[in-house]
């Protein structure tokens, strides 16, 4: 399938995305998975918008990270920065500058390594895996198509993103787990 033909199908609630001209379709995400992404993307929003650092972003959105590919995600949440490489226009053509993904028992498109190696391949500049069950976060920093640093930050300790100057909460406050 083409760029084209993959923007002409009919809108979906169903998540999709174009991986190297294969379309991919996926089930919905459960309450908790969606709940997690509200709760991520209210934290973000408050952090990014009273510093005026640029929009956050919610899947359902296309990412276009390789038009020629071609190449099409609907990562859980992103981060365009005011100045970054991507462009926002009826869809996202670039990468942003953060993604967060915000993962499953079972993916629900793809594996998740093969989403990361995407990500560091096409010019995203930081990863957030948000691992419920466990209560983690791994972020991991890319730079020149590597992964420079991979830091795990418990549930309680502030999550440090290369990103996101002074960003300092943690997965508990955002997503209310018990102390």
């Amino acid at each position: 399938m083409t760029l084209r033909e993959y923007f002409e199908t009919p809108e979906s609630l169903v998540p999709q995305e174009l991986i190297y001209g294969a379309m991919r379709v996926a089930e919905s995400p459960t309450p908790m998975h969606q709940e997690a992404v509200g709760a991520l993307y209210l934290a973000l929003h408050e952090h990014v918008r009273s510093r005026q650092l640029g929009r956050v972003w919610l899947a359902p959105l296309d990412v276009v990270l390789d038009a020629q590919g071609p190449l099409v995600v609907q990562p859980d949440l992103f981060v365009i920065l005011n100045g970054g490489a991507a462009v926002v226009s009826q869809k996202v053509f670039g990468p942003p500058d953060l993604v967060i993904e915000v993962l499953s028992p079972k993916p629900r498109i793809g594996d998740t390594d093969e989403r990361v190696a995407w990500f560091c391949d096409h010019g995203v500049r930081e990863c957030w895996l948000v691992h419920q069950l466990t209560g983690r976060v791994e972020v991991l920093h890319f730079r020149d198509g590597q992964v420079r640093l991979r830091t795990t930050h418990a549930r309680l300790e502030p999550i440090a993103s290369g990103v996101l100057p002074e960003f300092d909460r943690s997965l508990a406050s955002i997503l209310g787990y018990p102390v």
